[in-house]
């Protein structure tokens, strides 16, 4: 991945909801200008939800997601729906999709993005073969679900511009959030420690290493980068210590050893932490890594779906430090991607990564369903730092 491209995970995630045959792929093709999605006649020709990313003005970069039908029916048809369902939970922004034939189902739909707090606008689309666009008719549908209504045919491009420019305005404003917080400020010098390992793609930089470093550069902080090997003569090649170093979390107390008393200490995973999930929830779950026993239950949790490799930190190197602090007979339960069970009562702790490849919003959603089960939850910087005991010497952005 190049510096200059935007991780998906870091694009507004926008959801198109509504009914078979509405017009919701040829509403994204209408709003991106290409065929991004099978556009088709026959109801349910979307049947898993579509994901494409797209620069849409003035929204930046986006994540456009086509669902299927909410009205899908039959037992593949509940299927389908229930991950539409899912999908709301990555959702940072949606559109409901309606042609005014019944809005029932619209409305309840309206109902789930309101309880989750997905800001929402409603569509009246093929406005160009509807007999009636009156004003009335655009205030029962704003009535029955709660939003402004912006009529629109996907065919010919009316409304689009004025669609756009509602998404902007209800799109939440992350375009100024910073990865290192008030940790940098433009000219601070910022040492990265990033080992080379099994873990590290040859001739390339993880994705929380690359975010990091584009999030200095456009602070205007000077970034030097080194291995764990390699500490004590970078730092002795600087005039003064740096202000701020940031490491890779398994490497944190042999940093924590080597770095100036006047430098400030954290690490990519606590970054990330802090970026997408809930970090004073993370480091508040901590202390339940002491009240593990051999009967205890923990849920690693992988964003992402890769091959595990030797020494992967997640499958074998957290569980050791685990099991070497409460003992062999510690259960520990692993999930990749977007698998993560629905009831998580029989766990006592969930161990996050940092959620790199996932959105905010989604890694959010995570965190309240612990939250309401009542299931303590960190991620893998946070507990590295507690079981190693430099926790508090860590800082955390804000």
């Amino acid at each position: 991945m190049g510096l200059n491209t935007t991780p998906r995970s870091e694009r507004l995630h926008i959801a198109l909801f509504g009914r078979r045959n509405v017009g919701k792929s040829s509403l994204i093709n209408a709003l991106t200008g290409q065929h991004t999605a099978l556009v088709s006649d026959v109801p349910g020709t979307t049947t898993d939800p579509v994901v494409k990313s797209m620069e849409i003005l003035p929204l930046g970069p986006c994540v456009l997601i086509d669902t299927a039908g909410f009205d899908d029916t039959g037992k593949v048809g509940d299927l389908r729906t229930e991950r539409t369902r899912e999908v709301i939970k990555q959702t940072d922004l949606a559109i409901i999709v309606t042609d005014g034939a019944t809005l029932d189902d619209e409305a309840a739909w309206a109902g789930m993005l309101k309880q989750t707090n997905v800001p929402f606008v409603a569509v009246l689309n093929k406005i160009d073969l509807l007999k009636d666009v009156s004003t009335a008719l655009l205030a029962d549908i704003a009535k029955q679900l709660g939003s402004d209504v912006i009529p629109v045919s996907a065919m010919n491009g009316t409304g689009l511009d004025l669609l756009r420019q509602s998404l902007a305005g209800l799109a939440p404003d992350n375009a100024n959030q910073s990865l290192t917080g008030q940790l940098a400020i433009p000219g601070d010098v910022v040492l990265l420690v990033m080992p080379q390992d099994k873990q590290a793609p040859k001739g390339r930089l993880i994705l929380p290493q690359v975010q990091t470093l584009r999030d200095l550069m456009d602070k205007r902080c000077i970034a030097i980068c080194c291995t764990t090997e390699d500490i004590d003569s970078t730092l002795a090649a600087l005039h003064e210590p740096p202000r701020l170093i940031i490491t890779d979390s398994q490497v944190f107390d042999i940093v924590e050893q080597k770095k100036p008393a006047e430098s400030l200490l954290t690490s990519f995973s606590v970054l990330m932490a802090a970026h997408k999930g809930d970090i004073h929830y993370f480091i508040e779950s901590a202390p339940a890594i002491d009240r593990l026993t051999e009967r205890s239950r923990v849920l690693i949790a992988e964003a992402c779906t890769h091959a595990p490799l030797a020494e992967d930190i997640g499958r074998e190197k957290i569980p050791r430090l685990l099991r070497k602090r409460v003992g062999e007979n510690l259960t520990v339960n692993i999930v990749a991607g977007k698998d993560f069970p629905d009831d998580l009562s029989s766990y006592d702790l969930v161990i996050h990564c940092g959620g790199c490849m996932f959105n905010r919003k989604f890694m959010l959603s995570r965190v309240k369903q612990c939250r309401q089960q009542g299931v303590p939850m960190t991620n893998y910087g946070i507990t590295i730092a507690h079981i190693k005991g430099i926790l508090n010497k860590v800082s955390l952005p804000s």
